[in-house]
């Protein structure tokens, strides 16, 4: 056992060496140790104190959640049959005890006690949200049912976390064991990268042609640049069908989402709840599933007159320039970008050319450097793979250059990785109760770009470029925090609908030219991005930005409305079209099976919180409207006052205060919808 590597608590994760055999020893013995640990506080030796309640539990439930967390991270990364068994084994196990230590109504006394106490009503903002937070943890987490509502509430949440787990491997699996072997002609129209790139993934099979797959940076090039019609359908047709009745019995997620619904809901009426979007919302901004529908149908009515130009331009120009009457949802993305290229005269091709993957790093890594006052470094650390790097962010202290916080970056698309693009935390800042040491938060990037080919650098798409800056604002969210109190450092404790806010702000500033010399560099050439092509991006940004937003509005309001209304489990595919008859305009055809793969809401959290990115939105839009007002010719919005003005309020802060007080303290009031509709060109 001591050489096992996931008991190893210090430092960080040994990717590197953490085998499939290695899992369940280690759970057994880390299971065992916050077991022992859990009885020993909730016995009558030990006093609801603050510090005590952390040193002898959560130091505990720290060691198990980390080594968990390096397991499920690698089941996202490097997925093999032999991991996905051992992770699957003690999935049950790890869900179990941590749905026990929510519940345990020992626990709870203990904590309210603690709250009830003089220390309780005396401890620091952080440590009170902290406390307050974990209250409500406590009864959303079941600790005031009894008896069989107890022990259903506990089965539950084992039933949940299994099939969320199994939702994930369906959609990585059909998107990993789809493959078109496409000739050179059927890629006619493709670039030339993304041709060489498909080359290289067939040839490795020992097949000739190009091999064609789902993962995105194989697909989203050919369904918007192939001339082939026939092999845009053919891609469409599997990319909308992932995971559905129409492949594989045993990898349709249908039935998983009937099942996660209805435990849903039954998990709300045991809370007392009508139904799991109003539990969804308890730790959340908005206050109820009503209000967020109306919020996203009064954005809806504002960009449906957006979108139904953007789709009658469209038709318009498919019919007359590509002779394509009869416009069908695999044409959308290939004529759009043939209309983006006729009208602004450029192509996302040609200005992925300057986006070479070194020069954006540069660039991004300067930008959080000067706004922020932190310097990024090159560090070493255990691996998981070999394009993965690893990363420390400094700040300059009394006694020198301080440790921030560190992160890995693993950027390319490969098989066994899921796809997508996240933030995930190693470990948080926490001044530690067991060592007194303050332990500096580390952060997982995760993208799912190409990689390079013939000794060339990555190049990335404008939308990877927006993707990396979106992750890397989690990231600092996570990393910048002041706050030394685990469970409201970072992102942990802040609600979920304003989570989004610091990664949306870091978008914004791919739409800066200030930032294009330091983030640009074209690979042959070595040349910046010419203020021609930037201009002509600019005008296009808002391109369809319409029939963005509704798509947006479909999404959100299928989420919520599926974990609002009785008896939607049997019903899923139906409120999917009525959501579209409410809101499309752009109609998908009726095999499309969009919410079979829809990961977010079924695997990853954002059940009835889908409307968060919309929401978090308005909250970035405006907080970046703060750097717009005070931009000089000289630095443009790259305002180091701002920025640190940003960093003390929103980034600094975590979830010590409510996102509202957070936002107020950098702004000086509520947000405003005005700056949204104004950088999406619908004011």
């Amino acid at each position: 056992m001591s050489t096992n590597p996931l008991l190893q608590t210090a430092g960080l994760p040994l990717f590197d060496q953490i085998k499939p055999e290695h899992v369940t020893p280690a759970m057994d013995a880390l299971l065992a140790q916050a077991e022992a640990a859990l009885e020993k506080v909730v016995g009558p030796d030990v006093p609801a104190d603050y510090d005590t309640l952390s040193l002898l539990l959560d130091v505990a439930t720290d060691h198990l959640g980390r080594a968990w967390g390096a397991v499920g991270h690698l089941n996202s990364v490097a997925d093999t049959p032999e991991l996905r068994a051992a992770y699957n084994e003690n999935l049950p196990r790890i869900t179990e005890f941590f749905t026990r230590l929510g519940a345990d109504e020992r626990l709870y006394a203990k904590y309210k006690a603690l709250a009830q106490s003089t220390q309780g009503k005396n401890l620091s903002p952080a440590r009170a949200k902290a406390l307050s937070n974990a209250l409500r943890g406590f009864v959303l987490g079941g600790a005031e049912l009894q008896g069989a509502a107890r022990e259903r509430f506990a089965a539950i949440q084992e039933e949940q976390a299994a099939a969320s787990q199994a939702f994930s491997e369906h959609v990585m699996d059909a998107t990993d064991q789809f493959a078109h072997y496409a000739t050179t002609e059927e890629l006619d129209g493709v670039p030339q990268d993304v041709k060489d790139a498909t080359a290289a993934a067939a040839q490795a099979e020992g097949k000739t042609g190009h091999k064609v797959t789902l993962h995105m940076p194989s697909y989203l090039p050919v369904i918007q640049y192939a001339h082939n019609r026939g092999l845009r359908e053919t891609l469409y047709r599997a990319y909308t069908t992932r995971a559905s009745e129409f492949g594989p019995a045993e990898r349709d997620n249908g039935p998983l989402m009937r099942q996660l619904l209805a435990l849903r809901q039954e998990e709300a009426q045991l809370l007392g709840y009508a139904c799991y979007a109003d539990v969804s919302l308890v730790p959340k901004m908005a206050d109820t599933p009503v209000q967020v529908m109306e919020f996203l149908r009064d954005l809806a009515r504002r960009a449906r007159p957006y979108a139904e130009k953007d789709m009658a331009e469209l038709r318009e120009f498919a019919a007359s320039e590509l002779g394509l009457t009869d416009l069908q949802a695999w044409d959308v993305p290939y004529v759009s970008e043939k209309l983006k290229e006729a009208r602004y005269a450029f192509s996302d091709q040609e200005v992925k050319q300057y986006f070479t993957e070194p020069q954006v790093l540069s660039g991004l890594f300067g930008l959080i450097e000067t706004l922020f006052e932190v310097k990024i470094k090159p560090d070493t650390a255990p691996v998981w793979h070999d394009s993965v790097r690893f990363f420390r962010i400094e700040r300059e202290g009394a006694q020198g250059a301080e440790l921030v916080g560190q992160f890995y970056l693993d950027p390319y698309a490969r098989p066994g990785k899921r796809p997508g693009a996240w933030m995930d935390d190693v470990r948080s800042r926490w001044l530690r109760p067991d060592t007194q040491a303050l332990q500096t938060p580390v952060a997982h990037l995760v993208c799912n770009y190409s990689a390079g080919v013939n000794g060339k650098p990555a190049l990335l798409s404008h939308d990877d470029v927006t993707t990396l800056f979106h992750e890397f604002g989690h990231g600092l969210h996570h990393m910048l925090t002041q706050v030394s109190d685990a469970g409201v450092s970072g992102i942990s404790g802040v609600e979920w609908d304003a989570v989004e806010l610091p990664s949306q702000f870091m978008e914004n500033f791919c739409w800066e030219w200030a930032l294009m010399p330091k983030l640009t560099k074209h690979v042959d050439t070595g040349e910046p991005l010419p203020r021609a092509l930037f201009d002509k991006m600019v005008a296009a940004k808002n391109f369809q930005s319409g029939l963005m937003t509704l798509r947006q509005m479909e999404f959100s309001l299928f989420d919520m409305r599926i974990h609002f209304e009785a008896g939607s489990a049997d019903r899923v595919q139906d409120i999917a079209q009525e959501v579209r008859n409410e809101v499309a305009v752009n109609m998908p055809p009726a095999f499309n099976r969009f919410q079979h793969s829809f990961s977010h809401i079924f695997a990853g959290g954002y059940a009835a919180g889908y409307y968060s990115y919309k929401w978090a939105e308005v909250l970035s839009a405006d907080a970046f409207s703060a750097f717009e007002e005070a931009a000089t010719p000289e630095q443009g919005v790259l305002n180091p006052d701002v920025g640190r003005r940003y960093r003390q309020a929103i980034l600094e802060a975590g979830g010590a205060r409510s996102a509202m007080e957070n936002f107020k303290a950098f702004r000086g009031r509520e947000p405003q919808i005005d700056a949204l509709l104004r950088h999406q060109g619908m004011a």
